[in-house]
């Protein structure tokens, strides 16, 4: 058994302190604690500025009774960033559904969604265009497992729809499918200090850098351009 993190005499007092007042809870899961941790972050708060006892505070509980679910913060951190990168995947899975449903393009759709959840509020999709630049190194490597495990999935579809469109082929897929990923997650992370009202204008710029992407890979396939 992996031993808890000691506590200081301060620690303990205000631990003891906190477990007789009323409004704190008996027990706490591990979702409690990571859904108190995303209550206090937004679009101009990383999770890494949090600290132990915010967190603690925010879920009902004493400081130490924290060190039944996690070792720390950091652990804490790289569980939420697990969690957004499955709540990610699961937008793109909507951005597909939406793209298949319409005459649109592909592109356009699915940035479309990733700006409607960005603004949206979706607190586990900021962990992940935060963490990866502003966390911690533990931070960071969870932020890039994720990231590849996209990229994967993305590699996958832009070889799917390429061939639907009358056989053709990308030049590395893989790499098509690292540089959308690093851009659309650099453009959030701007998006995110800007004001709603740019997003269309973001959104178009997206579009047609992409666009550009897929296209330049197909013509050096020696395909004809993607629409």
């Amino acid at each position: 058994m992996t031993a808890q993190p000691s506590l200081t005499a301060t620690d303990l007092a205000v631990s003891t302190a906190d477990e007789t007042h009323p409004a704190r809870k008996g027990a706490i899961s591990r979702d409690d604690l990571l859904a108190a941790a995303l209550a206090l972050i937004g679009p101009h708060r990383s999770v890494s500025t949090l600290s132990l006892r915010e967190v603690a505070r925010e879920a009902g509980i004493a400081p130490n009774s924290f060190y039944r679910q996690f070792r720390d913060m950091d652990e804490l951190t790289v569980a939420l960033i697990d969690l957004a990168g499955r709540s990610l995947r699961t937008i793109i899975g909507q951005a597909r559904r939406r793209a298949a449903s319409s005459d649109r393009s592909v592109i356009r759709v699915s940035v479309e969604t990733f700006f409607e959840q960005l603004r949206a509020d979706d607190r586990l999709l900021h962990v992940m265009l935060r963490e990866g630049s502003a966390g911690s190194d533990a931070f960071k490597h969870a932020v890039e497992r994720e990231l590849n495990y996209f990229e994967e999935e993305l590699c996958v579809d832009l070889i799917r729809l390429a061939a639907a469109d009358n056989g053709a082929v990308l030049h590395e897929p893989h790499l098509v499918a690292k540089a959308i990923t690093r851009l659309v997650f650099a453009m959030g992370g701007s998006a995110l200090d800007q004001p709603p009202e740019k997003d269309p204008e973001l959104i178009d710029q997206l579009s047609q850098m992409l666009r550009m992407i897929i296209t330049g890979a197909r013509t050096i396939a020696g395909n004809p351009p993607t629409r």
